[in-house]
Parts: C-alpha cells; sequence; structure tokens
C-alpha cells in the first residue's frame, strides 16, 4: 500500500523519477502540439486533396464526354449541309426524293459506319416524319413530339438527355439540326442518334478503386448512366409534381413513373455549375461514401464519381500512423535520454544522501570506504556537483573531526565528573555533624587509657565495632 501510494503521489517520487518525468514532458508536451497541429494540417491538406483528385476526376471525364458531344455535333452539322441531304428534301414531288433517295441513303450509311457508336441517322421532313434513315425501323416514324425535333424544327441545334427510344426501346442519345434550303428556309430535320452503351463505357471506364463508380444525371436529377443498371432512370431526390408530368408525358425514359432513390445528400449536384464533393450514403445502411462531381460544358449534365469514404481515409490513417509512430520513437528516444540525464545527475545526490546517512549514523568511517571512490570521481569534475561533493568531504571531515574531539571532551568530563562526585560524597560524609562527633568521641577512647586486663588487640577491635555502629547509625540518620 505504501508502495502504491509512492507511485501514485509524485512528490514521493525519487529524485531520478522526477527529473525524467520533467524531462520527458517538457520533450513531449510541446512536441504532441507541434505534431497535432501539424498533423492536423497534414490531413486538412491530404484530404482537400483527395476531394480533388475526385472532382479533377470528374471534370476530366466530363470533359471527355463534352469533346464527344462536340463531335458528333460538328457530324450532324455536316449530315444537315450535305447536298444530297438538302436536295432530297427540297425536292418538289416524290419522284424526284426517289431519284435522289440512293445518294442520300448512301451518305446516311456512310455516316452509320464512321463510327460504332451511332445506332442510327435519320432525316425527318417539316411534318416529323421519317422520310430517309440507316435503320429501316425508323422510316415512316412520325417523332413530331419529341423534344429534338421540336427545337430544330424552330432552327435550334439540339442534344437530348440518354431518352429510351420509341422505336427500339434502345437508350441513345439524339443529335438534331435543322435542315435550311439554299434560301436559308428550314426545310427539315437531321438526327443521329448515339447508344447510350458509348456513353456509359465513357464513364464506367474511370475507376479509382475496386468499389467505386461513376454515374451521370441528367439536368432533373435523372440518372441516365450508372453501372448498376438497375438504378437506371431513378432521381436522387423526389421530382415535382410538374416536372415529373412533363417527362412522363414526353416519354423520354418510356416510364409511366419516375421512381426516387432519396438521396438528399446529392441535392447539390443537380444542375450544378462547378465542379463539388459531398458525403452520402446509399443505400442508409451502407458506409458513407465520398462523391466528387463536375459538370459538363456541352450539356446540363452532372458527372459523379463515388467511392467508400473508408478508402478515401486510407491516406488520412496512413498519415496518422505515420505521425503517431514518429511520436512515440521520439518519445521513446527522449525517454531514454531522459532516463539516462536523470541517473547521471541523480547517482552524486544518491552518494551524497548515502554519506550524509553514514554521517548521521556515526557510521561515515565504514562507509566512506565504500563510498569513497564515487566521491572522489563525482568530486574531480569541474561542475557544479563537483563543487558540492568537495565541499561535502570537506564538511565531512571536519565534522568528524569535530565529533572525534567533541567524544575526547566528552570522556575527560566524564572523568572529572566521577572525581567531583566522589569529592563530593566524601564532603558530605565529613562535614556531617554526626561524622564530628563520631571523631570526637574515637579522640576521647583514643585518649583513654587500656585497662590491665584488656589487650591492646582486644581494644581496637572493640574499638572498631563502635565506629561501625555510629557509622551505621549516621547513615540511618541521613536516610
Amino acid at each position: 500500500m505504501k508502495r502504491l501510494h509512492r507511485l501514485l503521489y509524485p512528490p514521493a517520487w525519487s529524485i531520478a523519477a522526477k527529473i525524467s518525468a520533467v524531462l520527458v514532458s517538457v520533450a513531449l508536451i510541446p512536441m504532441s502540439f507541434t505534431t497535432y497541429y501539424n498533423l492536423r494540417q497534414s490531413l486538412d491538406s491530404v484530404e482537400a486533396g483527395e476531394y480533388r483528385k475526385l472532382e479533377l476526376l470528374a471534370t476530366s471525364t466530363a470533359s471527355r464526354l463534352d469533346q464527344l458531344i462536340i463531335d458528333i455535333q460538328r457530324v450532324v452539322v455536316q449530315v444537315s449541309s450535305d447536298r444530297n441531304v438538302v436536295n432530297f428534301l427540297a425536292a418538289s414531288t416524290s419522284s424526284e426524293q426517289e431519284a435522289l433517295r440512293p445518294n442520300l441513303q448512301q451518305t446516311l450509311q456512310n455516316v452509320f459506319r464512321s463510327n460504332p457508336d451511332f445506332d442510327a441517322v435519320f432525316v425527318m421532313d417539316k411534318q416529323g416524319r421519317a422520310v430517309a434513315t440507316s435503320d429501316p425501323k425508323f422510316l415512316g416514324q412520325n417523332y413530331a413530339f419529341r423534344e429534338y425535333f421540336r427545337s430544330s424544327i424552330q432552327g435550334k441545334s439540339y442534344i437530348s438527355s440518354i431518352l429510351v427510344g420509341e422505336t427500339t426501346k434502345r437508350p441513345g442519345m439524339f443529335f438534331s439540326q435543322p435542315v435550311r434550303s439554299q434560301e436559308g428556309e428550314i426545310i427539315g430535320v437531321t438526327v443521329l442518334k448515339i447508344k447510350g452503351e458509348g456513353i456509359w463505357a465513357i464513364a464506367d471506364a474511370l475507376k479509382v478503386g475496386d468499389q467505386s463508380y461513376t454515374f451521370l444525371i441528367d439536368q432533373q436529377g435523372v440518372i441516365i448512366s450508372h453501372f448498376n443498371k438497375s438504378l437506371l432512370y431513378h432521381s436522387l431526390v423526389p421530382l415535382r409534381a410538374e416536372v415529373l408530368e412533363r417527362v412522363v408525358k414526353d416519354r423520354r425514359y418510356a416510364l409511366n413513373q419516375i421512381e426516387s432513390l432519396g438521396i438528399p445528400e446529392l441535392q447539390v449536384m443537380v444542375r450544378a455549375k462547378h465542379a463539388g464533393h459531398t458525403t452520402y450514403r446509399f443505400p442508409p445502411q451502407e458506409m458513407p461514401r465520398i462523391v466528387g462531381f463536375a459538370p459538363l460544358q456541352q450539356q446540363t449534365w452532372v458527372l459523379g464519381v463515388s467511392q467508400p469514404k473508408e478508402d478515401f481515409s486510407e491516406p488520412l490513417k496512413h498519415l496518422i500512423w505515420l505521425h503517431g509512430g514518429s511520436l512515440l520513437i521520439v518519445g521513446g528516444i527522449t525517454a531514454i535520454m531522459a532516463l539516462l540525464l536523470a541517473r547521471r545527475i541523480s547517482r552524486p545526490i544518491y552518494a551524497l544522501t548515502a554519506a550524509a546517512q553514514a554521517l548521521e549514523h556515526d557510521d561515515f568511517d565504514a562507509r566512506v570506504l565504500e563510498l569513497l571512490p564515487r566521491l572522489t570521481k563525482l568530486a574531480h569534475s569541474q561542475d557544479d556537483m563537483g563543487q558540492l561533493v568537495r565541499v561535502f568531504l570537506k564538511m565531512a571531515e571536519q565534522v568528524r573531526m569535530r565529533d572525534q574531539k567533541l567524544k575526547m571532551q566528552v570522556r575527560e568530563l566524564h572523568i572529572e565528573i566521577d572525581e567531583a562526585k566522589r569529592a563530593s560524597n566524601v564532603a558530605e560524609i565529613t562535614e556531617n555533624e554526626h561524622f564530628r562527633q563520631l571523631q570526637k568521641k574515637i579522640q576521647k577512647l583514643r585518649e583513654q587509657k587500656v585497662t590491665v586486663s584488656e589487650t591492646e588487640t582486644d581494644y581496637y577491635q572493640r574499638l572498631q565495632t563502635k565506629v561501625q555502629s555510629l557509622k551505621e547509625r549516621s547513615l540511618n540518620c541521613e536516610a
């Protein structure tokens, strides 16, 4: 219990423990604060760098999609201005059109074969009817209800979202461009459809990790590209009633209802103007994920790159372990150096303490034989501790000599006290009134003559007996 109390009560620690604790604290406490500050700054920097990396990856892929859209739009513009297309739509009679159809059909087939991602190329008249196409399924179909026709017949270029074709039921992206006669009159619309798989392939080609994926949303927040095809044409958040009605009426996804995934954290992606990032959970019970997103320039789409937050935090964990390990290593080295320094400082103190205790218990002469080599070595030091040891040895020698002198004085004093005590006792006996009376009686007895019948020996024995009797009586009276 006492040992536990000393262990838990710092003032009771040994000098070496106190010095070690102070040195370690002085070294580690500031270093801990510095390490924490540097770690916090590093974590923020790495975290910002990881977010920036996702945003750059999203921006890079979005740029690829933008470039694809620009390239295909150029193709559509070229097709719409091709003389075979213009002449065919400008023909006033069906016989003239039939005469021009082979050239037009050859032009459309050449365009269709130029890129494997092209799904179909067709030309529509002013009423929205497909009059020439690379795919016979489109021929004769009327697409006047489609947004791409309504927009282009008014003289505008149009790029659709990824729609599900009404005829083929295949997802694709429609590019349309008005066809103008030589007089500048709009006489029809050229439409180029690319496969949705081509867009998906570009998006899915981006991989950050094993569990990462890329997805694409349109201006309404509806997913138009995702590696999990069961999530296609689902909205991130519930659509407003008027928007949902317009989407269903337009039949752009060939669905009667747009289901919502209910991810409000991703609302920030819808119609985003700048790259950014956010955190979300999907499904809600899953681990959180990080998404970096970037908008396309040619379309009001936003591309997101998603990865688990656990993978995202791996560099942060590595950084934490790196800083923590450095702190532990430096702390261990500091602790060892502190212990060695504390022992070096406390060793002379222990030696002086042992010598002082020996001096206190009058055992200095015996202990000095053990401590003398160490103290002598320490006394040669030129620092403060060496000066202290030299002063102590000098003081101890003076104390030892003074003690010996004192002991001799005490012995002499004891002798004098004994002699004085004996003299005092004799004085008390000889100066006593009874003793003086006894001396007088003895003197009288000495002066008396010895009887004839009594020998000298008998006389002295009788005299001695009386003296002894008087002494006993005197002592009894004193008592």
